[in-house]
């Protein structure tokens, strides 16, 4: 008979960190390109700060195809940008939305982009993507 114990998952092992929670508003980024976030996630290593959330502020008042693919297009480009700098969660606040005919698959292809990406991706407002 084995006296081996089950290994303990990746969870259990865990160990507190002195480092402190923060969100992070896309707003206040300069930008999502990489180098700028090599030194923001140094800064925030730096100041021992770990990014838990980032907040996007969207809109789809404007009933057009073009405006709402460069919206998502934008929103995209900040899931990529929290997952490179190890954001657990993504929260998008909706403002307005003309037709969410549109809207919901494209923000639907946003929340698939942040689950393959390991983020969570929350949707506030007047929208969601279950319909």
């Amino acid at each position: 008979m084995s006296t081996m114990s089950s290994p303990e998952s990746a969870i259990q092992r865990c160990q507190p960190a002195d480092a402190t929670p923060v969100c992070l508003e896309a707003a206040a980024l300069e930008s999502t390109a990489p180098g700028y976030l090599r030194e923001l996630k140094a800064e925030l290593t730096a100041e021992e700060l770990v990014p838990a959330e980032l907040t996007v502020n969207a809109c789809f008042d404007d009933d057009c195809s073009l405006a709402t693919q460069e919206e998502v297009d934008r929103i995209r480009g900040y899931v990529r940008a929290a997952a490179f700098l190890g954001v657990g969660t993504v929260t998008v606040t909706v403002d307005d939305v003309a037709d969410p005919e549109p809207v919901r698959p494209a923000l639907s292809a946003c929340a698939e982009r942040a689950d393959r990406e390991g983020l969570a991706f929350d949707l506030e407002g007047p929208i969601d993507v279950d319909g």
